[in-house]
């Protein structure tokens, strides 16, 4: 635990999934402040206390609704299902301002979820863009990682290909990636993330053609 993490809170919005959760599990074991958000306070809250469970008491982890929970974050990381995208940035966006949004958003649409279906904006991470407007930094991040494995202590080998509006906003959520105890890469602006976001659906099919349930990518050929 580090004091330069408390300093920073990260806001895992619609984070009682076993995405958000992995991912706040990730964060408060590696010392941020992490509040967990979600439409009804009581689920965020139960979330939170399974977490400080299996980090035995330690760390800071609290339970909120979704509104206030990106109002005392410095980053907000959204996780919610895309039915859910669109809503959930409407009630959210004022707090927004000032601040990076890390999209974690795929525009799945069942059931051909592994099929390649984006939106009229080009991608989640756009569309986030378009709702929130140009006083919040946008970045979208941990699309192509199985999240049930975050909330184990063993090692994930699959890396985290970030995009988003500018250079700075995702220097920042790499920080968090790195934190998390993955492997972040700068897959450049925003735009991008019509790639990212559409690999999901071909994980998806990988892992049920070959029978597994963790397909994900790796950078090769590059030092860091």
């Amino acid at each position: 635990m580090t004091n330069s993490n408390l300093l920073i809170t990260v806001a895992v919005l619609g984070g009682t999934g076993k995405e958000g959760k992995g991912l706040a599990y990730r964060w408060a074991r590696a010392g941020y402040r992490v509040l967990i958000g979600s439409r009804t306070a009581e689920k965020a809250i139960a979330a939170a206390n399974e977490i400080k469970e299996m980090l035995n008491g330690e760390g800071s982890i609290d339970g909120m609704g979704n509104l206030q929970a990106a109002h005392e974050a410095n980053i907000a990381v959204l996780t919610v299902p895309y039915a859910a995208h669109r809503d959930t940035l409407e009630v959210i966006k004022e707090e927004l301002k000032g601040k990076i949004l890390v999209d974690v958003t795929v525009p799945l649409v069942p059931p051909k979820v592994s099929t390649v279906q984006m939106p009229a904006a080009g991608s989640a991470a756009q569309e986030a863009k378009q709702i929130v407007g140009e006083d919040v930094q946008v970045c979208a991040a941990f699309q192509n990682i199985g999240y049930d494995h975050l909330l184990e202590d063993s090692g994930t080998e699959c890396d985290v290909l970030v995009t988003g509006s500018s250079k700075e906003a995702r220097a920042e959520t790499i920080k968090l990636v790195e934190a998390t105890g993955l492997r972040g890469w700068d897959a450049g602006p925003i735009e991008n993330s019509v790639v990212v976001e559409g690999m999901t659906s071909i994980l998806i099919g990988i892992n049920k053609k070959y029978g597994s349930t963790h397909a994900g990518i790796k950078i090769t050929g590059v030092s860091k």
